[in-house]
C-alpha cells in the first residue's frame, strides 16, 4: 500500500466522519493567519505615525489593535487545537476499537504468531503516532500555510525586492527537512520495533516473576532489562537528535537571510528608497514567518512517523479470519451429540514455534458417541490437544471433515457450534475480576442462585465462603491469588453454568492434589453426565470411566477400544497404565 493509498484510507475510514469539525478548525486557522499577518502590518503605522510623526490619536488605537490581533490569534488557535485534539482522540479510539475487535475475532494462529507485547505496542505507541499525524499535520498544514501566505503578502507589500531575498529560505528549508525526513523515518521504524520488543519483555518479566526468584535470575533479568531499555533509549535518542537537527540548519539559514536583508535594506534606506517603518514591518513579518516555515519544513517527519505506524496497524485491522464461513451455514441441530472425525489432517506449519510444528495430525478417524465419555491417551506432543481444539474450530483442519450428528461443523454457524461446547483446560484462564464475574463469564444472564449452585456443584463454594469478600473477591491476574486447585474449580463451575451438551476436558484434574481430586472428580462426573465428553487425562480414574479410549501417537490413531482391550493390544497404553499404577 502506497503512502497516498494509506492517507486516502485514513481519510475515508476515520477522518471523513469528523469533516465538519475539521472545517471549523481550518476556518479558525484563517483567523490565526490573518491576525498574525496584521501584527506585522501594524508595525509600519506604529513606527511611522507614533515614533516618527508623533500622532497622539494612533498612540492608543494601534496598541489596542495589536492586543486584539494577539487575542484573536491566541483564542482562534486554542479553539482550533481543542477541536483537533477531540478529533484525534476520536480517531484514536476508533482505530484501537477496530484493532481490538479484529484481534478478539482473529484466528488463534494470528495471536500465536506474534507476542502479545507487540500487539500492545501497536495499540499504544503506533496509534499515538497515527493520531499525532491527524491532530498535528492536518491543522498545521492549513494554519501554517495560510499564515505564511499572509506574512508573505505583508512582506511583498512592504518591499518586493527584500521579499525575493527572504523567500530563498523556504526551498532551502524544505530540502533540508526532506533529507532529514528520510533519515528519521528509518530510525522511527527501528524505535517502534524495539518498543514492541520491550513491551513483550516486560510482560514476560511480570508473568514469570516467581520463576525468576526461584532460579535466582534477578541479576540476569536486570542485565537483560538494561539491554532492552538501552536499545529503546538509543533509538529514541537518535530519532530525537535527527528531529532537532533541523534547528541549527534553520537558525543558520535564518541568520544568513537576516544579515543579507539588513545589509540590502540599509543600502535602500540610505538611498531613501524605503522607509525605516517599512523595513521593520517587513522584518517583523519575516521573523513571524520563521515559525510556519520551520513547522512546514519538519511536518513531513510527523507525516512519515504516522505513515510508518499506519503500515503496522492497518494489516492488523485488515486481517481476516481464515476459518471457513459460508452464507448458507446453518445452526447446529444437536440431538445425540455424536462426533466423527473423517480423514482429518492438520499441521501448525504457519506457526513460527518450532516445537509446535512437530504436532501434526495425519488421516485421523474417530467416532465419539453422544452422551458418552471418550478418552484420548498418548505421550506429550502426540496431537491430543489439537484434536480437542479442532472441535470448537479454534483451528480448521486442512483436509477431511468433522461432523456432529452428521452435520459438518464447517457448514455450521460458528456461534451455533461453540454455544454447545464447554472447554475445561489444564491451563486455567481467568480474568482479573471477581470470583462471581469469572463464573458468570459462561452466561452473563445467569442469576446469583445459578452462579452459587454452579460453585457448589464444582466444590468451589468450599473455599469461596471462607474468603472475606466471598464471591466479590478479586482474584488477580489469571487468578494469581488462588491455588491451582481453586482456579480449576472455578473453571469447572464456569463450564457447569454454561450447560453445554459437549464437554472438552484437557488434563482437567492435573492441577489438583490427591485430597481434593475425589471431590473434583465428582464435579466432573456431574458436568459430564449424559453429555458427549472428550477427555485428555493422565489420571487413571478418568480413563477407566471412559466408554471408549483412543491411543494417539505422533499424530496417528494407533489403537482404540476400552481399557481391557487396550491392555492386551496396545503397548503404548499398557505402558501408560503401568506408570499410573506406580505413581
Amino acid at each position: 500500500m502506497t503512502d497516498i493509498q494509506i492517507l486516502k484510507r485514513l481519510y475515508h475510514d476515520y477522518t471523513k466522519k469528523h469533516l465538519k469539525k475539521i472545517i471549523i478548525a481550518l476556518l479558525l486557522s484563517v483567523a490565526v493567519a490573518g491576525s498574525t499577518s496584521s501584527i506585522a502590518y501594524l508595525l509600519d503605522p506604529a513606527i511611522k505615525q507614533i515614533f516618527m510623526n508623533k500622532d497622539q490619536t494612533l498612540i492608543i488605537i494601534i496598541p489596542i489593535l495589536i492586543v486584539v490581533a494577539f487575542a484573536v490569534k491566541g483564542l482562534s488557535l486554542y479553539i482550533a487545537k481543542v477541536i483537533m485534539i477531540g478529533v484525534s482522540e476520536e480517531v484514536r479510539k476508533d482505530v484501537q476499537v477496530n484493532m481490538l475487535n479484529n484481534l478478539i475475532d482473529a484466528d488463534t494462529k494470528l495471536i500465536d504468531n506474534k507476542h502479545s507485547g507487540k500487539f500492545i505496542s501497536n495499540l499504544t505507541n503506533d496509534v499515538a503516532h497515527l493520531t499525532n499525524l491527524i491532530s498535528t499535520a492536518i491543522l498545521n498544514v492549513f494554519k501554517d500555510t495560510l499564515t505564511l501566505i499572509g506574512l508573505l503578502s505583508v512582506m511583498f507589500y512592504q518591499n518586493w525586492e527584500l521579499s525575493l531575498i527572504a523567500i530563498i529560505m523556504i526551498p532551502l528549508a524544505y530540502l533540508a527537512a526532506r533529507s532529514l525526513g528520510k533519515r528519521i523515518t528509518k530510525v522511527s521504524f527501528q524505535q517502534m520495533e524495539w518498543a514492541g520488543v520491550l513491551s513483550s519483555y516486560l510482560i514476560e518479566v511480570f508473568k514469570n516473576h516467581k520463576l525468576i526468584k526461584i532460579f535466582q535470575k534477578e541479576m540476569y533479568e536486570k542485565n537483560r532489562a538494561s539491554v532492552f531499555l538501552n536499545n529503546v533509549k538509543e533509538k529514541t535518542k537518535k530519532m530525537g537528535i535527527v528531529f532537532v537537527r533541523a534547528s541549527p540548519i534553520m537558525e543558520t539559514m535564518t541568520g544568513i537571510v537576516i544579515a543579507i536583508l539588513i545589509y540590502y535594506a540599509g543600502r535602500l534606506i540610505m538611498k531613501d528608497q524605503i522607509d525605516i517603518s517599512n523595513f521593520f514591518s517587513f522584518l517583523a513579518a519575516m521573523m513571524l514567518a520563521y515559525q510556519p516555515v520551520r513547522s512546514l519544513a519538519t511536518l513531513n517527519i510527523v507525516i512519515n512517523n504516522g505513515l510508518v505506524s499506519a503500515k503496522r496497524i492497518l494489516p492488523i485491522i485488515d486481517e481476516k479470519s481464515k476459518l471457513k464461513k459460508n452464507i448458507d451455514d446453518k445452526n447446529l441441530d444437536l440431538n445425540e451429540g455424536n462426533i466423527k472425525f473423517k480423514n482429518i489432517e492438520f499441521s501448525y506449519d504457519n506457526i513460527s514455534d518450532e516445537i509446535t510444528k512437530k504436532t501434526t495430525l495425519k488421516n485421523i478417524n474417530l467416532e465419539m458417541q453422544g452422551g458418552k465419555m471418550t478418552a484420548l491417551v498418548g505421550y506429550s506432543g502426540s496431537g491430543k490437544s489439537t484434536i480437542l481444539n479442532l472441535i470448537p474450530r479454534i483451528y480448521d483442519a486442512e483436509n477431511g471433515d468433522i461432523t456432529i450428528d452428521n452435520q459438518s461443523i464447517y457448514k455450521t454457524k460458528l456461534v451455533s457450534l461453540r454455544e454447545n461446547i464447554s472447554f475445561v483446560s489444564q491451563d486455567t484462564n481467568l480474568f482479573d475480576d471477581t470470583i462471581k464475574n469469572n463464573i458468570a463469564y459462561a452466561d452473563m444472564d445467569a442469576t446469583d442462585d445459578e452462579i452459587y449452585n454452579a460453585a457448589k456443584l464444582s466444590f468451589a463454594s468450599e473455599f469461596i465462603e471462607k474468603l472475606k469478600d466471598k464471591y466479590d473477591t478479586k482474584i488477580g491476574e489469571n487468578g494469581i491469588r488462588l491455588s491451582g486447585g481453586e482456579k480449576q474449580r472455578l473453571s469447572i463451575a464456569r463450564a457447569i453454568l454454561k450447560k453445554s451438551k459437549i464437554i472438552l476436558l484437557d488434563e482437567a484434574t492435573s492441577s489438583l492434589d490427591a485430597e481434593t481430586e475425589d471431590k473434583i472428580q465428582k464435579a466432573i462426573n456431574y458436568l459430564t453426565k449424559n453429555r458427549t465428553t472428550i477427555v485428555i487425562a493422565h489420571r487413571l480414574s478418568t480413563i477407566l470411566n471412559s466408554d471408549k479410549i483412543y491411543v494417539i501417537d505422533s499424530g496417528h490413531v494407533v489403537a482404540e477400544g476400552n481399557h481391557e482391550d487396550l491392555m492386551t493390544k496396545s503397548s503404548i497404553y499398557k505402558n501408560f497404565y503401568n506408570k499410573q499404577i506406580k505413581t
